[in-house]
C-alpha cells in the first residue's frame, strides 16, 4: 500500500489553541467547550498540543492530559493528531505513545528547536522516533519556530523513513511549497495549501491533501473551503477562501508570525472576542494587548464572524 493511503488525513485540520484559565493553568472545562464547537463546525481534524497550542510551556505530563480528555471526548469521531515535538526522539516517543493509547491517529514533529541539527541529524531524528512511535508521522517544517527552512530534497529523503506518511509544508516561499508538493505528493500526504486564488489553482489542477491551518476561529467556513472544492462548487470555495485569507493579510506577517502578539495570542483574543473559550496564553507569551482587540475585531466583522 502506498504510505500515503495508511491514513485517511485530509481537508482543513486545525491546530488549536490550549486553553488557559486566569492562573495559567489548564482550563479542561473551556477545552470541552471549544472541542464541542469545532466539531459542530465541521472541521476534518484537529491537531493538539501543536504550536498554536503552545506545547512550549506544556510539561510532558501536561500535553499527556491533554491528549487523555481529547481522546475521552472525541473518541474516533474525527481525526486527531497529536504535537509531539520534542529536543529528543525519547520525549517524542514517549508522547506517540500516550496519544496511541487515546484514539490519536497520528503526531506532528518538527525537527528540534533551537538546536539547528544538520540534515544528516534530522534524518537520524525521525529515524529513531520512526522505529518506535506507535503511529504514524506527519513532518511539520516550520521555519519561524525551529530556525530550519527543510529543503525539498532534505523532505525527500524524510518521505522514505517507513513511519512518515505526511509533510506539513509551512514555508513562506510557495515556490518551496509547490516543489515539495509536486515531488512529494504520490508517496505522502502533503498539506499547507493556502486557501486562496494560488492554492485553488493548484487544487484544482492536481488535487492535493489539505491545510493544517491555525485555530479554526472563522468556524465552518475553513472546512467549508474544501467541502465546497470537493463538491465541485468552486465560487463558494472562492469566497471561503477570501475570508481565511483575511486573517492571514490582517493578522500575521509574510513570516507567519503575528502581528498584535504570537500567533496564539492573536487566535485566543480572536476567539474570546467571539465569546468562545479562548483563554490566556501561559509565560512567556502575553495576552494580546488591549489597543489592539479593535484591529482583529475588525478582521472577523469583515470575515461574518461577528
Amino acid at each position: 500500500m502506498n504510505k500515503r493511503n495508511r491514513v485517511s488525513w485530509k481537508g482543513y485540520i486545525p491546530a488549536i489553541t490550549t486553553p488557559f484559565d486566569e492562573e495559567r493553568q489548564l482550563d479542561f472545562r473551556a477545552l470541552g467547550e471549544l472541542l464541542e464547537w469545532l466539531e459542530a463546525e465541521g472541521m476534518h481534524g484537529l491537531v493538539i498540543a501543536g504550536t498554536t497550542g503552545e506545547w512550549t510551556s506544556l510539561s510532558p505530563e501536561e500535553r499527556k492530559a491533554l491528549f487523555k480528555a481529547v481522546g475521552e471526548q472525541l473518541g474516533s469521531r474525527m481525526s486527531l493528531l497529536a504535537g509531539c515535538s520534542a529536543f529528543t526522539p525519547s520525549e517524542v516517543i514517549a508522547l506517540a505513545k500516550c496519544a496511541g493509547e487515546h484514539g490519536f491517529e497520528g503526531i506532528l514533529v518538527t525537527p528540534p528547536p533551537y538546536l539547528r541539527p544538520s540534515p544528516a541529524e534530522i534524518v537520524d531524528f525521525y529515524t529513531d522516533i520512526s522505529a518506535h512511535s506507535p503511529l504514524p508521522i506527519c513532518v511539520y517544517n516550520w521555519p519561524p519556530g525551529t530556525g530550519i527552512d527543510m529543503p525539498p530534497e532534505l523532505l525527500a529523503q524524510l518521505a522514505e523513513i517507513e513511519n512518515i506518511v505526511a509533510i506539513k509544508q509551512s514555508t513562506s516561499d510557495l515556490r518551496r511549497f509547490a516543489t515539495t508538493f509536486f515531488a512529494l505528493n504520490d508517496k505522502v500526504r502533503v498539506f499547507g495549501h493556502s486557501m486562496d486564488e494560488h492554492g485553488l489553482a493548484l487544487l484544482e489542477a492536481r488535487g492535493g491533501d489539505g491545510t493544517m491551518g491555525a485555530g479554526g476561529v472563522l468556524g465552518r467556513v475553513q472546512p467549508d473551503f474544501y467541502n465546497n472544492l470537493w463538491a465541485g462548487k468552486i465560487d463558494e470555495a472562492r469566497a471561503c477562501g477570501r475570508k481565511d485569507r483575511l486573517i492571514l493579510d490582517d493578522w500575521y506577517t509574510p513570516e507567519l508570525t503575528g502581528r498584535f502578539g504570537s500567533g496564539p495570542a492573536v487566535l485566543k483574543a480572536a476567539l474570546n472576542l467571539q465569546g468562545l473559550p479562548g483563554g490566556r496564553v501561559r509565560a512567556p507569551l502575553r495576552d494580546v494587548a488591549d489597543e489592539y482587540l479593535d484591529e482583529i475585531r475588525k478582521t472577523l466583522v469583515a470575515a461574518g464572524r461577528m
